[in-house]
């Protein structure tokens, strides 16, 4: 008679990266329940020392094992962002891009518009995904 065989365990489903927050970290983002751990602040700088400082502030916060930062970058202006290179509202129109196509963009589980008392229209929350 043979041996009956070992059944493998199930191994979890990976997590689908553009998957939502759970709910009770988007309603407590939604609120602005949340404490960031780490603001990075880039309003006022030129287009060139906003992408430096976002990436060495984001360098930072990993080591600091930062979850949650308010990432400052002032108040988006109507009008295409190819068309903002200059003015205002430009770090806000490239932040996305730089994030995605940067080496951070696989440590970010999601970005968020920021709470009115954490800089409403003018920040953002991204959350950093934890590390294991």
């Amino acid at each position: 008679m043979p041996l009956p065989r070992a059944v493998p365990a199930p191994t979890p489903a990976p997590r689908d990266p553009a998957q939502p927050l759970d709910t009770t970290w988007e309603r407590k983002l939604a609120r602005g329940a949340v404490a960031p751990d780490f603001t990075l602040d880039l309003h006022g700088h030129t287009l060139d020392a906003a992408h430096r400082r976002l990436d060495s502030g984001l360098i930072q916060a990993k080591a600091m094992r930062a979850r949650v930062i308010l990432l400052i970058t002032g108040k988006p202006r109507p009008g295409a962002a190819a068309d903002r290179g200059e003015r205002r509202g430009a770090i806000r129109a490239k932040v996305l891009d730089w994030l995605a196509a940067g080496p951070h963009g696989s440590d970010i589980a999601a970005i968020r518009s920021a709470h009115r008392r954490h800089g409403g229209d003018g920040a953002l929350y991204l959350v950093l995904r934890r590390r294991r």
